[in-house]
């Protein structure tokens, strides 16, 4: 059962991801529409991340419904609770919707109030784009033995916290692989190498959803990029060929059109007319 009071039919527990924890590599995506959902929980995908927006959850619920039967963590926004006791509604309003858990970017501090409230988890740590400021922007972290210990340090502060996962963002693979074995945590790699416990890569990437350039720690296994592209030059070629058709007259042709029944037109032409008189 769900902490939102819904029975539930999902492939893992909290207690079953734990429980992997040494044992294999999870996959984990993020999808950005139902049909990638439901795509991705056909195909065996284990866990997935879905961004919630509070002020128009209707997406992420939507996501929900896709994949009924997949562990699934909303990626809750950062700058959407500014206290303790937010960071627990804002938590509970994505539980009531049907997430298993929480992804989230906050401090320990909230975390440890989410978490004391019963919510299952995720943090963030190395690369964490909101606060790139303060590692140097976009680019690696963890390069030198101080990042190292502050990357490490900040896992270890999680957990303490009563997190039970986090995601890893763009960290050396080496690091990744020596921080796992040394924290509770299930790490969700991407960018970070294979050495966590879950790997997690994004649906636009997986899919090809951009054109290029893309990232470095992506790999594309499908082109939609490409086929959006060639299904827009189709919807313009057939947009031309209908107005040409219109202007040479060859739309509508006999075939698309209702033919009147003899004698109907002539008996309407007399009526309009004696009715005119």
């Amino acid at each position: 059962m769900t902490l939102g009071g819904a029975y539930g039919t999902r492939n893992y527990t909290v207690k079953d991801l734990r429980d992997q924890k040494g044992k294999r590599v999870l996959v984990e995506t993020l999808p950005f529409s139902p049909e990638e959902a439901a795509a991705a929980e056909e195909a065996g995908i284990d866990t997935m991340k879905v961004r919630f927006d509070p002020k128009q959850p209707e997406l992420a619920s939507a996501i929900r419904k896709a994949a009924p039967n997949t562990f699934m963590s909303f990626s809750v926004p950062l700058v959407a609770a500014a206290s303790e006791t937010e960071a627990v509604r804002l938590a509970y309003q994505a539980m009531e919707l049907g997430a298993d858990g929480i992804m989230c970017q906050w401090s320990p501090r909230f975390v440890a109030a989410a978490a004391e409230a019963g919510v299952p988890v995720q943090g963030h740590a190395g690369l964490v784009p909101r606060k790139s400021t303060w590692t140097g922007g976009l680019r690696a972290v963890g390069k030198t033995i101080k990042e190292a210990l502050w990357i490490y340090g900040e896992i270890k502060r999680l957990e303490e916290a009563g997190a039970w996962a986090v995601e890893v963002e763009v960290i050396p693979a080496e690091l990744l692989a020596e921080i796992t074995k040394r924290t509770a945590l299930l790490t969700s790699s991407i960018g970070a190498g294979s050495g966590g416990d879950i790997q997690f890569l994004f649906a636009d990437d997986i899919l090809g959803n951009n054109g290029p350039p893309y990232p470095r720690h992506s790999k594309q296994y499908r082109n939609m990029y490409k086929m959006r592209q060639e299904m827009q030059a189709e919807r313009i070629a057939g947009f031309r060929e209908f107005i040409q058709d219109v202007k040479s007259g060859d739309f509508p042709g006999r075939e698309h059109v209702v033919e009147a029944p003899a004698g109907l037109i002539r008996a309407f032409v007399d009526q309009v007319g004696r009715g005119d008189r």
